[in-house]
């Protein structure tokens, strides 16, 4: 008799497979375009991933056997990993948090201070600056210190945030190859897919974002994290699970409030299959575990210097930083003028994210799935909203989608509250906006709030008729309580640096007006190209506030060349 015939591949697990592949080709040229002309080796090396795309291609669609398309998973998962490492070695320069982590690490290995240490030389020639409400930048590390502790090592990479870049980009790559094994076998092309396909990720990891480190080391977490204590026992994978997590919380912030709705998760699955008691022994072991390592981690800074380190860890939520993001901050910064209630957005973020956790609680049975995504929607309303927030963990949704299910809360545990019990769908749905409508509120608040100060420039001296070397602005406070404004022109979306003030009172009395004269950081402010939108802003930085004007009309309307004064 002959052998039975091996099973063949799912269709979707092809297509699957298909599209991490084609993935792979998103942002190869650019990087090919410059190796081409630098590095000929790296671009010969990229030349030949193209050939792996194109032939794996191919067999996605043709092999017969499931066993023969999983070893296709490998190796497009060997070409995705080194494309990474090429694009690594044609652009590993980094961001402004790769600089910081890096001279952390150098100030580190020297034995100097880490945290409440300005390194303003970091900054400036393409380098971008954090500006604050109080008018200047911030120059501080503002991270937890795992980062700049794998970074210091590898210092011999060279100067700039190249050892912060390799150490994200290596945990990027550690990550990925994890998240491969772990998740059954037909899935595997989407880890591929999700953390090195489109480009994304390794773009983050090349610009050396603590926030990837902790992302790597989340996903061990969040694999199949509604089996963690399964049976009362954490085990050698719980403990290693709890352990990841405190790693991740010491490289970056964000795993703090993924943290939250893991354990409340944990204890109300391991409660429906044991009782309270034994759950809670399991959630208290697995924090204390993780909370140990966190604090192995973090030791030395405590013991030098606590109360810096405390307030650099702290930094993110303190610095009193200028609105930034692609969330609800956009209303206050471009459909609007601004704002007087700039506060309410943050007050709105963590008012959120305390409500969606209530809420995960009392419906953890169908919100259990989604504990990986959910406290990422507080970012929306924050008034540092950026996009990064989000698609840094987005394989974090997908290891939670593939091993954690709907079908694994069902039997959890979610409290019987005397309102809500037998109660129908719509009084769940009137609990939710309930709990949700305090965020709403101060979102509301913060966005339909009214620009304190009221701005018309007056005059304007150009340096040349395409810069301008002089601004001088009539301000009105229309605010009940004294104000002290920062200004600076933007073009686009973000911060440009501030202006100097060279004439003008530090505050503005209530239900007064001002004039001040200002001057561009640089001594000039080249004119964009008409048509392009040049606002005026005002920060304060107590209370926060934000003023707008549209001035790019009488900016260009007087274009008199500077006539040097005589001596």
């Amino acid at each position: 008799m002959s052998a039975p015939e091996a099973p063949a591949p799912a269709q979707w697990h092809r297509v699957l497979t298909l599209l991490a592949d084609i993935s792979l080709l998103i942002g190869t040229r650019a990087v090919w375009t410059q190796a081409a002309g630098h590095r000929p080796a790296v671009a010969a090396v990229i030349s030949v991933c193209y050939a792996s795309v194109l032939v794996c291609g191919v067999l996605a669609l043709v092999v017969r056997r499931t066993r023969s398309l999983a070893r296709l998973d490998g190796c497009v998962l060997l070409t995705a990993v080194t494309l990474a490492v090429c694009a690594w070695v044609m652009l590993h320069g980094g961001s402004d948090e790769a600089d910081l982590t890096a001279q952390a690490a150098r100030e580190l290995v020297a034995g100097r201070p880490v945290y409440g240490q300005p390194w303003p030389w970091l900054f400036g020639h393409g380098v971008a600056r954090t500006p604050t409400v109080y008018g200047g930048y911030d120059y501080t590390y503002g991270y937890p210190p795992l980062a700049p502790l794998l970074a210091a090592p590898l210092l011999w990479l060279g100067h700039g945030g190249a050892p912060a870049t390799a150490v994200s980009t290596g945990a990027l790559i550690a990550g990925t190859v994890v998240l491969w094994r772990m998740l059954p076998v037909p899935w595997r092309p989407a880890a591929t897919m999700v953390c090195l396909g489109f480009g994304m990720l390794p773009s983050y990891g090349r610009l050396g974002y603590p926030a990837v480190l902790a992302m790597a080391l989340l996903i061990p977490v969040v694999v199949r994290w509604s089996r963690t204590g399964a049976g009362g026992r954490l085990g050698t994978a719980g403990l290693a699970r709890a352990a990841c997590l405190g790693a991740a919380c010491a490289a970056q912030q964000l795993p703090w409030f993924l943290a939250p709705f893991l354990l409340a998760g944990i204890f109300a699955v391991r409660r429906g299959e044991l009782g309270g008691p034994a759950a809670a022994r399991v959630v208290l072991r697995f924090a204390g575990a993780a909370g140990t390592v966190w604090l192995l981690v973090n030791t030395y800074f405590i013991v030098s210097l606590p109360r810096a380190w405390l307030s650099g860890i702290a930094l993110p939520l303190t610095q009193g930083a200028v609105l930034h993001g692609q969330g609800l901050v956009g209303v206050s910064l471009y459909l609007t003028n601004g704002s007087d209630r700039l506060d309410w957005y943050s007050r709105a973020s963590l008012l959120l994210a305390a409500a969606l956790l209530v809420l995960f609680v009392l419906f953890v049975r169908r919100l259990g799935s989604a504990a990986t995504v959910l406290p990422w929607c507080a970012f929306w309303l924050a008034t540092r909203s950026q996009d990064g927030y989000y698609l840094m963990m987005t394989p974090l949704w997908l290891a939670a989608a593939v091993t954690a299910p709907a079908s694994a809360f069902a039997t959890a545990w979610q409290p019987r509250l005397r309102p809500l019990s037998g109660a129908r769908r719509p009084a769940r749905i009137a609990a939710a906006v309930l709990l949700l409508t305090p965020a709403l509120a101060s979102a509301a608040a913060a966005a339909t709030g009214t620009p304190p100060l009221r701005m018309r420039v007056t005059a304007v001296r150009h340096a040349t008729p395409a810069a301008v070397s002089r601004l001088t602005v009539r301000v009105t406070n229309t605010d009940d309580r004294p104000l002290s404004p920062h200004f600076t022109l933007t073009t686009g979306q973000g911060m440009d640096p501030y202006w100097s003030v060279v004439r003008g009172p530090a505050d503005v009395p209530a239900h007064t007006t001002a004039s001040y004269e200002l001057r561009p950081p640089s001594g000039r402010f080249p004119l964009p190209r008409p048509g392009v939108r040049i606002r005026l802003r005002a920060f304060t930085a107590s209370p926060q506030t934000l003023s707008s004007a549209d001035v790019q009309r009488e900016v260009r309307r007087q274009v008199r060349p500077e006539v040097p004064r005589p001596r």
